[in-house]
């Protein structure tokens, strides 16, 4: 069946388009411009895409079962704080514009919405939270804010033949290059000072299957539903470490017990299964290598 995602080579849809692609879906990436040659393992289709409250975009929806909306514009590198100096184009585009994209989708027939949004629905919890998906929220950062009334919006608009769903993603991690972390290693081998930090992460493969979790599934089981997908605890010291030749001091270990833990049990009862420690290790091995003399 084919599949519509938007944001599709971007840092987390680029692993979205190639779990689908290995599941044997069409793929159809939705964007400001193509995608590279080679950027994906197999061929996807391609159609102008915008975030953009404003336009008639029905067309790009033709023939689409699945819509998955990867796309969010911010300042390079930054999401929280990814507004910089102009909130209201940030809100618009990742609000506005995006509801107008479910909106569209149900328009036009699709039968499935999934939403990427972020564990910074939780920002303002006090430490100590455990964080699970029935928590009153109030989001002390906009993007927060902007993704937790993307899920809302999205969840109003579902109905008989569209099932909606929102996953609430942690810091996404992966071996595609670019990567996430090569500023990290790169500053790190430079002698730049690198403070200790802990995040929780998942791998971008295990964002995918929880995708592919949300268009496969009894719609009556994620329909209208938000779902936390997060596996570890990491800090700089971990991921630094797989550095076969360390030429400076590693960052101390970070307080990992002021980070508030994302609950996964409750798409882990529909069956989603993370690739845990070892594929953080097989992962960041794999990224250090590029980084080594003989890499």
């Amino acid at each position: 069946m084919k599949a519509l995602v938007s944001g599709g080579t971007g840092l987390v849809g680029r692993y979205i388009v190639e779990g689908l692609l290995t599941s044997g879906y069409r793929v159809i990436v939705g964007g400001r411009r193509p995608p590279p040659g080679g950027w994906f393992s197999q061929p996807v289709g391609f159609v102008p895409l915008l975030l953009d409250p404003e336009a008639d975009q029905i067309e790009a929806f033709d023939d689409a079962y699945f819509f998955i909306h990867a796309a969010f514009d911010h300042v390079p590198r930054k999401y929280r704080g990814g507004e910089g100096d102009d909130p209201d184009r940030f809100r618009k585009l990742n609000l506005d514009g995006t509801v107008r994209l479910f909106e569209t989708a149900r328009k036009a027939g699709t039968r499935r919405a999934v939403f990427l949004s972020s564990r910074a629905v939780y920002d303002g919890l006090p430490a100590g939270t455990a964080l699970t998906e029935d928590l009153a929220l109030e989001p002390q950062s906009l993007y927060g804010e902007i993704k937790l009334l993307g899920e809302t919006a999205l969840a109003a608009l579902s109905a008989p033949g569209f099932a909606t769903a929102s996953l609430r993603l942690t810091g996404v991690y992966g071996h595609f290059t670019p990567n996430k972390w090569d500023g990290l290693f790169a500053d790190y081998l430079a002698g730049k000072p690198v403070p200790p930090r802990a995040g929780t992460e998942v791998h971008g493969h295990d964002v995918a299957s929880a995708v592919r979790l949300m268009l496969e599934a009894e719609a009556g089981r994620i329909d209208r539903q938000a779902f936390n997908v997060s596996d570890i605890l990491v800090d700089t010291r971990d991921i630094l470490s797989a550095l076969p030749d360390r030429p400076h001091e590693l960052p101390s270990a970070a307080d990992r017990g002021a980070i508030n833990l994302m609950s996964t049990d409750k798409i882990e009862t529909i069956g989603w299964r993370p690739g845990g420690e070892d594929l953080f290790r097989e992962t960041i091995r794999e990224i250090a290598a590029a980084f080594s003399p003989t890499g």
